[in-house]
């Protein structure tokens, strides 16, 4: 799964809010088109889904960004696994709570990018890679 085409994404969606998944922690990151750079914000630190998801809600409420980004974790080759399927129904659960378009990234070795681009937030870090790979796929 690569970025939306930019057709999909209408050109007045102009701030973003970005997601990195994980079944501890999720990495938070706001940007937007025109400067086509994202900004980490504090991790969400929830294990239960609804504690995640009302930290998530008070975020975008927070932010009031036009629409949201989800990473998608797969495997090397392309291949889901569990944290795929995971990442997808958060997707799912946040389109629903918060009423704004969810745009799904393929997130592969964002953290390991982060980690290697000097993060002291790993998960706010892969937040922002894929924000930012969001963001230059739009024009």
């Amino acid at each position: 799964m690569t970025a939306p085409a930019d057709d999909d994404v209408p050109p007045h969606f102009q701030t973003f809010l970005a997601f990195d998944f994980g079944a501890k922690r999720t990495g938070v990151a706001v940007g937007n088109r025109m400067l086509r750079t994202a900004t980490p914000q504090a991790t969400i630190r929830a294990e239960a889904n609804d504690a995640r998801l009302a930290q998530a809600e008070a975020r975008v409420k927070e932010w009031q960004p036009d629409a949201l980004v989800v990473g998608v974790p797969f495997h090397p080759d392309g291949a889901s696994h569990d944290n795929t399927a995971r990442a997808r129904k958060f997707a799912r659960q946040l389109r629903a709570r918060c009423g704004k378009p969810v745009y799904e990234v393929d997130e592969r070795y964002s953290t390991t990018e982060a980690l290697a681009g000097g993060a002291t937030d790993a998960d706010a870090g892969a937040a922002c890679i894929i924000l930012e790979q969001f963001l230059r796929s739009l024009t």
